[in-house]
Formats: C-alpha cells, structure tokens, sequence
C-alpha cells in the first residue's frame, strides 16, 4: 500500500515538472523573436534554480605565488619594452 502512495508521489511530481516545462516552452513560443537585454523575471526565476559552479577559494600561499609569478612577468615585459 505504501508503494502506490510514493508511486503516485513520484508522478505527481513528473506532472508538475513537465506542467512547467510546457509553461516555459509556450512562453518562448509566445515571445517570437529573441529579445535584447536583460531576461524576465519569469526566466531568471527559472534559471536561478539551476545549479553554479562554486569554486575553492585560493591558500595565501597559492596567491602568494600568483601575485610573484606575475611580478615577474611584468618585469621581463617591462625589460622588454625599454630595451
């Protein structure tokens, strides 16, 4: 009995899925020809959603590294140039 209500929980949830997708699709269908600018608070609410990529914060030493390595690239560019 308890395998027919997750069942039934699981299409629920498929049918609320695919009723926004055909929500998206006939707004898009709606809207013609591609708009400039910044999208509608209904597309961004949408796309909000979707996950971002999250990145590792760099060690201080790592910086540390850049910030010498790139020193000294614009040593040699600044050799460079005078010469």
């Amino acid at each position: 009995m308890a395998n027919f209500h997750q069942m039934l929980a699981e299409l629920r949830l498929e049918r609320d899925q695919l009723e926004e997708a055909i929500l998206t699709i006939e707004r898009l269908a709606a809207g013609g020809k591609k708009r400039r600018g910044r999208p509608p608070n209904w597309m961004r609410a949408i796309t909000a959603g979707a996950p971002g990529r999250t990145r590792k914060p760099f060690s201080k030493e790592t910086r540390a590294r850049m910030a010498a390595a790139q020193k000294k690239r614009w040593a040699a560019k600044a050799k460079a140039s005078t010469v």
